[in-house]
């Protein structure tokens, strides 16, 4: 059981080399941003795609209700290494040390099986057409339930490579400060606004006491009677991989709860309450905490930009027939 619970955890960042993490993430080029993607991309090559990836999708949650926030992650910590190119998704070779191992990753990053279940039956309907990258970028909006939709630009290609080191160095950890979190965020192109709305996808999943228990015993912007609930959980050595849900409440319901836990002191992570810390980002928390609308309308936009990251395009990268295998 004990191994188990040591492969499951959702968006949560293990810290690796914080600061420099902060300090050397490769900012996206005007070039990158401009390159178009199309909702329409496939709707004469794959006319099946969309409701094959959301019937995948759909069948993961309902096997385990944590995937659809395993999924959302994975996106996440994909287009934030060297852009939305399904990188993540490799496994590793004589060649490169990939990413599932990556601080940030290892026994962590979940979901490969269905991503998997999705792409065979892609290829059945269409060979060597879509990209794994694209299909990522499908099953994150999808996983979204309840929540809000957007329109997913597609035209993605797969890498031929991915990098460990990378993803140590370009993940956000949760025990960045607000400084280093606002940092990470703009050297991908993404802005204040985006870092809070996207930090709401913490509404969903859990996280390991090892990435919470610097918070629950160090911190002092934490409601006293949530530390000592968890301290008995998680205590200051010990049950390191022990699973509290991020929003304590509703946290396989994608709402707005996560930022009314803000309010209240009780983020589970230093990273999340640290938002509370600034100007700007506090604004944004408050209004999130009761204007579901606005939240919803702020994180798909988020999830938009954030999908846009220097993907591969026209000729570059290729289409991997198995999505773990440089084709």
């Amino acid at each position: 059981m004990a191994e188990k619970k040591k492969e499951i955890t959702y968006i949560t960042y293990i810290s690796f080399n914080m600061k420099r993490q902060a300090r050397t993430v490769t900012a996206v080029s005007e070039a990158d941003a401009e390159k178009k993607l199309s909702p329409d991309f496939y709707t004469s090559s794959c006319p099946k795609l969309l409701p094959i990836v959301k019937k995948g999708v759909i069948k993961g949650i309902k096997d385990e209700t944590r995937i659809g926030a395993s999924l959302l992650r994975l996106h996440f910590h994909d287009c934030f290494v060297n852009g939305c190119d399904a990188s993540i998704l490799l496994d590793n070779t004589s060649n490169f040390i990939g990413e599932k191992t990556a601080a940030p990753n290892n026994n962590s990053a979940r979901g490969f099986d269905v991503i998997d279940d999705i792409k065979a039956k892609v290829e059945k309907s269409c060979p060597r057409v879509v990209s794994c990258a694209d299909i990522l970028a499908l099953a994150a909006r999808d996983s979204v339930l309840g929540g809000p939709s957007w329109k997913v630009g597609l035209g993605r290609r797969d890498s031929i490579s991915a990098s460990r080191a990378d993803a140590n160095n370009s993940i956000p950890s949760p025990f960045l400060n607000l400084t280093d979190l606002k940092t990470n965020f703009a050297n991908h192109g993404l802005s204040v606004k985006n870092l809070v709305a996207l930090s709401g996808a913490h509404t969903l999943g859990l996280a390991r006491c090892l990435t919470f228990r610097a918070h629950i015993f160090n911190d002092s912007n934490v409601d006293a009677s949530f530390a000592k609930s968890l301290q008995s959980k998680c205590p200051i050595s010990g049950n390191d991989d022990l699973l509290e849900p991020l929003d304590l409440r509703t946290p396989t319901h994608f709402d707005n709860l996560y930022f009314k836990n803000i309010l209240a002191k009780r983020g589970l992570l230093h990273s999340d309450q640290e938002l509370l810390n600034g100007g700007s980002t506090g604004k944004l928390v408050k209004k999130y905490a009761t204007d579901t609308v606005a939240f919803f309308k702020a994180f798909a936009k988020g999830m938009v930009k954030m999908s846009n990251i220097k993907p591969l395009t026209g000729s570059e990268g290729q289409i991997r027939i198995n999505c773990r295998k440089v084709s």
